[in-house]
């Protein structure tokens, strides 16, 4: 009785192991055909995929040489961000899997979703980040504070917040101050990242806003919400390095697309990059802007 039960369990997780692979292999690639090899398996290019067949009991998924490799030195680098009003618990279920995936720094997304977040990266070594004031940086500074101590409460490891732009213009700069001053005592040992939103910026408000961030006590500055109709540039960056120097971090957000974009922003002086295109970055491939 013992031997026919082993065969009956073997063929059953056979055929349900047939069955898995004639599905995953009937479904599209995203990877383009010149990357794909052909059987519709692609590890790293359908982190959905090895997901399912983690999932099925596989300890260790394979790749074939040279296909989709990942540069793990520019996912330790990226926020994965997830921003758009309207995303759903099954989008935000997805960039955590990719997180995962991939292995990025963090996953970036709204307040209120910091603590569904914190819950589907558990374990992963993946941190959660919170926007604060987004994405137009015009609220008090008791509102700011507020949004990021219970962003801190539902577990953020890191605040990006955006600083108040009218202020910056009004050139009222003890009220630009003080507005991320609130933000770095609520947030006490969690990281902020002061959000310039530079498109809006002359040259001389960049370097105010940066000089006023890192005397506030920001961790880092940043360069845009992604909303604010401009994204990062190469200029912006390498300003705001010269600003801040080492002791601060600079973020380059909006608009990068690619390994190459990523590099020369890193080359520049960001030493974090925030994207919704990070599978694309990643793996050699090219995004769409959008956040």
């Amino acid at each position: 009785m013992g031997r026919d039960l082993d065969r009956i369990v073997e063929a059953v997780a056979r055929r349900v192991e047939l069955k898995l692979f004639d599905e995953l292999r009937n479904s599209p690639c995203d990877a383009p055909a010149e990357e794909c090899n052909g059987d519709g398996l692609c590890a790293v290019r359908r982190p959905d995929s090895v997901a399912i067949i983690r999932d099925a009991g596989a300890v260790r998924v394979g790749a074939s040489p040279g296909i989709g490799a990942v540069r793990e030195d520019l996912a330790s680098m990226i926020d994965h961000t997830l921003l758009k009003p309207d995303v759903s618990r099954d989008d935000l279920a997805q960039v955590c899997e990719e997180a995962r995936t991939y292995r990025f720094a963090s996953v970036c997304v709204n307040s209120v979703n910091v603590t569904f977040v914190k819950k589907m990266l558990g374990g992963s070594g993946v941190m959660t980040v919170a926007v604060v004031g987004f994405p137009l940086g015009a609220m008090a500074p008791t509102a700011k504070a507020f949004e990021t101590k219970q962003a801190v409460r539902d577990g953020a490891d890191e605040i990006d917040m955006v600083v108040n732009i009218g202020a910056v213009k009004s050139r009222d700069f003890a009220l630009v101050f003080d507005d991320i001053a609130a933000v770095v005592a609520a947030a006490r040992t969690h990281p902020v990242k002061v959000i310039l939103e530079t498109s809006k910026l002359t040259r001389d408000e960049k370097v105010m806003v940066c000089a006023l961030s890192k005397a506030a006590g920001a961790a880092f500055v940043k360069t845009s919400t992604g909303f604010g109709g401009g994204g990062a540039t190469l200029e912006d960056v390498a300003l705001m390095r010269s600003i801040v120097g080492p002791e601060l971090g600079v973020k380059a957000s909006g608009g990068v697309r690619d390994a190459g974009g990523a590099e020369a922003m890193i080359k520049a002086g960001a030493n974090r990059i925030g994207a919704s295109a990070s599978i694309a970055i990643v793996t050699g491939g090219k995004g769409k802007s959008g956040y």
